[in-house]
């Protein structure tokens, strides 16, 4: 988990906000299957898979049994974000690395993805 072994919310909030800009700036490569982007749901979200290298990337195909050689696009971060996500329409984020030890999930909350496909944002003309 990204907050783990921070003793304070203020340090785990900077660590976060460090991991998301590195994340923005990255080129990471998106795999090509079935026609589209490779995506996968669970719990009601949609998730784009992304991994930071041919590696983690191998081996999630080989894991899955579908060899090792799959077609991929290179994407930066930033543009996944603000504007792959909001063109899936329905809710989704990004599972970075699946499979690797280094796996971690950028869901569809405010402060992550634009606040217009967040899923925490509340309907409009209704307060709390």
């Amino acid at each position: 988990m990204l907050t783990e072994g921070f003793a304070d919310l203020d340090a785990a909030r900077e660590h976060v906000s460090a991991t998301l800009g590195e994340f923005r700036r990255s080129l990471l490569l998106v795999p090509i299957r079935y026609g589209g982007v490779l995506t996968g749901d669970q719990g009601g979200l949609r998730w784009i898979y992304a991994f930071t290298g041919t590696d983690t990337l191998t081996a999630f195909a080989r894991g899955r049994g579908e060899g090792g050689e799959w077609e991929f696009r290179q994407v930066y971060g930033a543009r996944l974000l603000d504007e792959t996500l909001a063109e899936v329409g329905v809710p989704c984020g990004i599972a970075v690395d699946v499979g690797s030890e280094e796996a971690f999930l950028l869901p569809p909350v405010k402060g992550i993805v634009p606040d217009e496909v967040a899923v925490d944002e509340e309907p409009e003309g209704e307060t709390a």
